[in-house]
């Protein structure tokens, strides 16, 4: 059976920060991190409807 990786928050926040603040493409940022970019773009979205702060828990 195939485990599902799990990502700790700092990564997650420095994936959304590559993209929102340094202004780099989700294709870039996926492929230099070696995620899928819908993957990425959720963390966007959760980052932008939670208090940045409190985003991935």
């Amino acid at each position: 059976m195939v485990t599902r990786k799990q990502y700790t928050k700092e990564f997650k926040l420095d994936g959304v920060s590559l993209v929102l603040d340094q202004g780099h493409t989700i294709s870039e940022v996926s492929r230099s991190l070696e995620i899928n970019g819908n993957m990425l773009r959720r963390w966007i979205r959760e980052y932008q409807a939670d208090d940045n702060e409190q985003a991935f828990r």
